[in-house]
């Protein structure tokens, strides 16, 4: 699944984002959801979220 919907991400997922300095390049990192950041239900560029590691970024696959 992609990031691009709201409902379809809750704290606890294992999720791939990509961090602002790595828009560039794409590169993805893995982690746990803590927060959903975006109040929208939908984003184009995926839903950003904080990590629980403190990271934030857009969700980019769901890790089931």
């Amino acid at each position: 699944m992609n990031g691009q919907k709201r409902n379809q991400i809750k704290p606890g997922d294992k999720v791939d984002i990509v961090l602002k300095k790595d828009q560039q390049t794409g590169e993805l990192t893995r982690g746990v959801v803590k927060d959903l950041l975006t109040k929208s239900a939908n984003h184009p560029h995926g839903i950003k979220v904080r990590l629980e590691d403190g990271q934030v970024g857009r969700v980019k696959h769901i890790v089931k």
